[in-house]
């Protein structure tokens, strides 16, 4: 059995409102000249080391002076990777600056084939890792260089080497080999 059709109900005709016409906007001011940057700040893989920018230029500045180093707290003893500004378990604000091994093993590693960092296209192909330091709690990601990446091994030993950036920024790498 069919059900019956029932008429449909008449159409509505829809009502619009217009939206409200916004207040003329005041004349924006002429944007300031700035210098023009080598890269964009957010695609940069070196951040901004100076006392203004960061409460840790202390750590490039010891990076400068051939040194790889971080926080440790002194209240509760917690080594701090990467170097912080508070202890994360005891919000304690006053930390040590300590010296880190400058030797480790590598515990993986992986080739970087392509799609490199913005300012690294050129370095292709280049290897990256994690590094376990010698005396230390700590495992650090880093570019490891000194043997092409089919040439590193598990375990092999590695040493920390501070480098200059063009822009004279300081970071750190790994290097494999004698």
């Amino acid at each position: 059995m069919t059900e019956p059709v029932r008429p449909r109900s008449p159409a509505r005709a829809a009502t619009v409102v217009p939206a409200p016409t916004p207040p003329p906007a005041a004349a924006a001011p002429p944007p300031k000249e700035r210098a023009r940057e080598a890269r964009p700040f957010l695609l940069d893989f070196l951040p901004l080391q100076g006392e203004k920018e960061t409460r840790l230029a202390r750590f490039f500045a010891r990076l400068a002076e051939g040194r790889l180093s971080t926080t440790r707290c002194p209240t509760d003893g917690s080594l701090l990777w990467p170097p912080r500004t508070a202890c994360p378990h005891c919000h304690a604000e006053t930390l040590d600056w300590v010296d880190l091994p400058e030797r480790g093993r590598i515990y993986a590693f992986s080739a970087v084939l392509a799609g490199a960092p913005l300012g690294m296209e050129a370095d292709v192909p280049f290897s990256v890792g994690l590094i376990d330091l010698d005396g230390a709690p700590l495992r650090l990601f880093g570019r490891i260089d000194g043997v092409p990446w089919d040439a590193l091994r598990i375990g092999q030993e590695v040493r920390v080497e501070p480098y200059s950036a063009p822009d004279g920024r300081w970071f750190y790498r790994f290097r494999a080999g004698p």
